[in-house]
């Protein structure tokens, strides 16, 4: 039987993973519905990812069950695989818990669910307490390379010995999976998600959790709930710095990660990403407002797409201006920290999975990345001698 598909099997699979849900169940004879309710479905080229809404303490009845369950859904006509996952924004009680979901394809992951807007169910003291640092990689629009920076930056800070984290806060456009090549969905303990670690870092993002093809139509606060999830229920242990790729823009989500991480980004700070163009620069002018305005430290300016030196004659062009965020960081009296050539090289790095500070350490890419997170690391080690002897 050929794979099932979301548009035309999805109520008949709900139904029968149902059934499985109530038939599993523990040495005490409760099924997974006993501690958790059904929240989505979503079947795609075969495979059945399903998400129960539970509390912390009742995750760590439901997860032994959990390989029972997958393979009894796995055994289903037209299911090849299935991925059992937890979300804890909300208690489940047993009258939702045996109730069917509804719209189950719409949300394979309901991280973001509105009703987490709560999100101050997570005071700001309490986020990433073992994080000493927060850098916030962003850029006041979108096509300028600031992912491909945050992952270059964040390598090459584990390279300089510090203990980094990576967060892809960018929810309707995850490209942390393909960059890092994994593609692997984390484990869930207790409870506290699990990172993916790669290339020497933890790391998170939505993309772990969704089809690579899903789009995600999300409204404000259940974007706001996914990311205040990964910041409070991710176990991101004793880390010297987290760098998060932020959304593109000034909107509510960059305000309100500025908001909850204040404390961390005063000791870290915001690097912002920027091509040449004077159009780019209006925008990066943007983000170093918003910035300044919720009293984050502002790191310095990159300047992406510097130039374009051609592999076979070694010419330089410049095809988008050249010098134009060194300009402006000079202007607005923030440092300029690096800036990166346009290489065929770095978008390759990227589709591959190994970013090319790792791919090509000797390349002049990958020059340009360790001087950027070596200036990073530096404003780091600055601001903590500073605080000792203040």
């Amino acid at each position: 039987m050929p794979p099932a598909s979301p548009e035309t099997s999805l109520p008949s699979a709900e139904t029968r993973i149902t059934d499985i849900l109530k038939s599993e169940q523990d040495a005490q004879g409760s099924n997974v519905l006993s501690f958790a309710a059904l929240e989505s479905v979503s079947v795609r080229n075969g495979h059945a990812h399903v998400s129960l809404a539970t509390s912390r303490d009742n995750a760590s009845r439901v997860e032994p069950l959990r390989p029972r369950v997958e393979a009894a859904i796995a055994s289903l006509p037209g299911i090849t695989g299935a991925t059992l996952s937890f979300t804890s924004h909300r208690p489940a009680t047993p009258a939702a818990a045996n109730a069917p979901a509804q719209g189950g394809g719409h949300r394979p992951f309901n991280l973001g669910d509105k009703r987490r807007n709560a999100a101050s169910q997570h005071a700001p003291e309490t986020l990433l307490p073992g994080v000493k640092a927060v850098i916030a990689v962003a850029s006041g629009k979108g096509g300028v390379g600031k992912s491909t920076t945050a992952v270059n930056l964040a390598v090459g800070l584990a390279h300089q010995g510090l203990k980094t984290g990576l967060l892809d806060a960018d929810i309707y456009g995850p490209s942390l999976p393909r960059m890092l090549g994994r593609n692997t969905r984390p484990e869930v303990v207790d409870g506290t998600i699990l990172p993916i670690e790669a290339w020497g870092l933890k790391s998170m993002s939505i993309g772990y959790l969704v089809d690579e093809n899903q789009a995600m139509i999300w409204r404000g606060p259940m974007v706001m709930g996914a990311l205040t999830q990964f910041l409070g229920e991710v176990e991101w242990g004793e880390l010297d710095v987290l760098v998060i790729d932020m959304p593109p823009g000034t909107g509510d989500a960059q305000l309100t990660l500025a908001q909850k991480l204040g404390p961390k980004l005063a000791a870290g700070g915001a690097v912002i990403v920027s091509t040449p163009q004077d159009i780019a620069l209006l925008d990066a002018r943007r983000g170093v407002a918003m910035f300044e305005r919720m009293e984050t430290p502002i790191l310095g300016v990159v300047e992406n797409m510097s130039y374009f030196c051609c592999p076979n004659c070694n010419h330089r062009t410049e095809l988008f201006g050249h010098g134009g965020a060194k300009a402006e960081a000079e202007k607005m009296g923030v440092p300029f920290l690096a800036e990166i050539p346009l290489l065929a090289d770095i978008r390759a790095s990227g589709d591959e999975g190994t970013p090319i500070i790792l791919s090509a350490p000797q390349g002049e890419a990958a020059q340009a990345y360790t001087r950027l997170a070596q200036a990073v690391a530096r404003s780091l080690s600055s601001e903590h001698s500073t605080k000792e002897r203040s």
